[in-house]
């Protein structure tokens, strides 16, 4: 199968999860040429009905576009895929929008230049349903030259993108950041919510202070980046020792309503770490020193 001539206006897409096929929707419905390919075929039904292609096998999915959009698990999927396909990935633009670590994204890169290709590595801040959205965003890395080539393919994917520098694991360690923040925020809302319970409250009972919290977390980031980066992790505004008996309280609590506790006490042993460090009369933003070395 030859290569599309019109590479402005086709793309092949890899992995039909819920995020495959919403990208591969979003590229139908902007007039694209698409290709699909995915282990189980059958997910590429409703993709075929609207106009899609479904290559037979994956050499032929690399060899149908220059552009080609993997949205695979992770880089475990994503070798076990492309490790058949030979020299297919020859002159492709492989735009790796697995999840892994900034290092294994780097490694890809190193795989698929050996192989005659480039790689964009690419992260997407919205669930499949924001796929397509002129407000959603996404951020990639790798080279920059290739980025501005197809970057009105990947404003088809989120309205708008960010180019975050050449090195290609620069996209995957944003991610993985925005991850380290959402999964640790969405469990303080569930041990919320489950301590809500013990006492009688459902989840829509503590909704409204639970967003109000929320909303007020944008306000202690801004205000604490500046004095983390200048190392000023003065009492003047907060103290450690406060924000342990604070963090001790919410650890009884939790125990005296007969919830679980891992989270909590997970908090508050790294809070003693840093009272026994010798740090109660400093700002609790000191704990970011014990989180980047914590040997010491």
């Amino acid at each position: 199968m030859s290569v599309t001539s019109n590479t402005e206006q086709s793309v092949t897409v890899i992995g039909l999860g819920p995020m495959g096929r919403a990208m591969a929707g979003a590229f139908l419905d902007r007039g694209y040429d698409v290709t699909v390919w995915n282990r189980t075929a059958s997910r590429a039904s409703d993709l075929v009905a609207r106009g899609a292609v479904l290559a037979p096998n994956v050499q032929e999915a690399l060899a149908s576009n220059e552009l080609v959009v993997l949205s695979l698990t992770d880089y475990d999927a994503v070798d076990a895929v492309l490790e058949h396909a030979g020299a297919a990935p020859a002159g492709r633009v492989l735009v790796n929008l697995s999840s892994d670590t900034p290092e294994r994204a780097r490694a890809a890169a190193r795989w698929a230049a050996e192989r005659g290709a480039v790689q964009l590595t690419g992260g997407v801040t919205v669930p499949p349903d924001g796929i397509g959205l002129a407000e959603s965003a996404s951020f990639y890395s790798g080279p920059r030259r290739v980025f501005d080539r197809h970057r009105s393919a990947l404003e088809v994917i989120t309205g708008r993108t960010d180019h975050l520098g050449e090195d290609p694991g620069l996209a995957a360690l944003m991610y993985q950041i925005g991850m380290t923040m959402f999964w640790t925020s969405m469990l303080g809302y569930w041990q919320a919510v489950a301590l809500a319970d013990a006492n009688g409250l459902k989840a829509a009972d503590v909704l409204p202070h639970a967003v109000d919290t929320a909303h007020s977390l944008p306000g202690f980031f801004s205000f604490y980046a500046e004095r983390i980066d200048a190392g000023r992790h003065t009492g003047d505004v907060d103290r450690l020792a406060m924000g342990t008996a604070s963090v001790e309280h919410v650890l009884r609590t939790s125990a005296d309503a007969g919830v679980d506790t891992a989270l909590p006490a997970s908090v508050v042993e790294l809070f003693r770490r840093g009272m026994d460090a010798g740090h109660a009369a400093d700002s609790f933003s000191t704990l970011v020193e014990l989180m980047k070395r914590p040997g010491s």
